[in-house]
């Protein structure tokens, strides 16, 4: 995430602006004090082709959740995801493996957007299918109207946007369709495109020096950003973590991508020094063995695609669950006397008012239990527990808007998984 370099990107957007005599938003969410909007891709491909059933299903067509799934080894997927190794300079989460993604910029919501998706701009979120869920429960990422800051790209869109974008910048794949592109054809297992490496390289030096050149790279190319193959999947905010005043805290949206190959990758080795393509239970136990370091929401979401060995199934699964729209969480941190527990919504140890805002002086409860006894303790669980990077989720309740539980590890010290049900 690029925040060292912000101010001066800012004034180089804002010299740019004057220049193209366009009206732009100055700053996307001007209410937002504490929180850095963010958008995250979970990007998956298929191993040796496999994806080529492409889905052409009536979104209004009854689909089911999985069947709950025993552990099964990498052999049995025929996908993997993409993870991207943090430089050990970076001032977030150093050396951790994370999904492609980074702050939202003022580009993302530029109404020179209007241009690219001219064909497609009259429909509604420029055809993004609409979500069910009750605007009262919306979190506030997407249901913020971005007309009030000058706008007139909805979130829905920019978001998907600069998840692309920081696709293309941290790794090289880029996921743009002909701007001709019918959406139905547009929002199932895809491609990244194919395109001549060295012109892409020159491009992508452009896009990481100003984003807003992301705008012309696709208006020269004659492509459009690839909004309607990323699927809503969640949405995380970062946790107080410390009691330090003003902590680099993300209100980060998560959408998903099946690709039917794995594309070309190439590391910028500034942000970016890895690109690993790993199955997801092969991520989980490398995790953990200490040989590969997660996050917790990439160990929580990881633990989720356990689920599906078929990136067929995987795909039907979150082209249709995304239609429920999601839930934004933020994890309240416990410190105990063996590690911590980061309880989710739901939890019982879960504060019914929690700081939202980001608002208050920053403060970590504390207290001489061990996790295993608060475990026994308390009846209903959605929680992290971690040591020293080691991470087991505990969850006994049921998932909103149609979404699943992980598959979970069955000890720390262990890799013998099980439900922790």
């Amino acid at each position: 995430m690029k925040t060292c370099k912000k101010k001066k990107k800012r004034k180089e957007r804002a010299k740019s602006n004057q220049t193209n005599n366009r009206k732009e938003p100055s700053d996307m969410n001007v209410t937002l004090k504490h929180w850095k909007e963010a958008a995250s891709l979970i990007l998956t491909a298929g191993r040796t082709g496999t994806a080529h059933a492409v889905l052409n299903h009536n979104p209004a067509a009854n689909w089911e959740k999985p069947s709950r799934q025993t552990w099964l080894p990498k052999s049995a997927f025929d996908y993997e995801v993409l993870l991207l190794q943090r430089s050990s300079k970076s001032g977030f989460m150093p050396n951790t493996y994370v999904f492609p993604g980074g702050l939202v910029e003022d580009s993302d919501f530029s109404s020179e957007w209007l241009d690219v998706f001219k064909l497609h701009e009259p429909k509604p979120a420029f055809g993004l299918h609409s979500v069910k869920q009750n605007p009262s429960t919306r979190p506030p990422l997407f249901l913020t109207d971005r007309t009030e800051f000058g706008s007139p790209i909805p979130g829905e869109v920019a978001f998907r946007i600069c998840a692309i974008r920081e696709t293309f910048e941290e790794s090289g794949i880029l996921l743009v369709v002909p701007n001709s592109c019918d959406v139905n054809s547009s929002q199932h297992v895809t491609e990244a495109v194919v395109h001549d490496q060295k012109e892409l390289a020159k491009w992508r030096l452009k896009v990481q020096s100003n984003p807003a050149h992301f705008i012309n790279l696709c208006t020269e190319l004659g492509c459009m950003p690839n909004i309607w193959a990323l699927h809503e999947w969640g949405n995380w905010l970062t946790p107080i973590l410390s009691e330090k005043v003003n902590q680099r805290r993300y209100d980060t949206a998560f959408f998903i991508c099946s690709l039917e190959d794995k594309p070309y990758t190439v590391e910028d080795q500034k942000e970016v020094v890895l690109c690993k393509w790993l199955a997801p239970p092969e991520a989980i136990e490398l995790s953990k063995a200490r040989k590969l370091r997660l996050g917790p929401p990439q160990f929580y979401e990881i633990s989720r695609m356990c689920n599906f060995p078929s990136l067929r199934e995987l795909h039907k699964f979150s082209f249709y669950r995304a239609l429920e729209g999601c839930e934004c969480w933020l994890g309240v941190i416990l410190i105990t006397a063996n590690g911590h527990i980061a309880c989710l919504p739901g939890d019982e140890l879960y504060p019914e008012n929690p700081d939202w805002a980001g608002a208050k002086k920053p403060s970590i409860p504390i207290t001489d239990k061990k996790r295993e006894d608060l475990r026994k303790k308390n009846s209903k669980l959605h929680r992290i527990e971690y040591r020293d990077d080691l991470f087991s989720i505990y969850v006994n309740i049921e998932p909103k808007y149609k979404h699943v539980y992980p598959i979970l590890m069955d000890s720390e010290d262990t890799l013998d998984y099980n439900s922790r049900l």
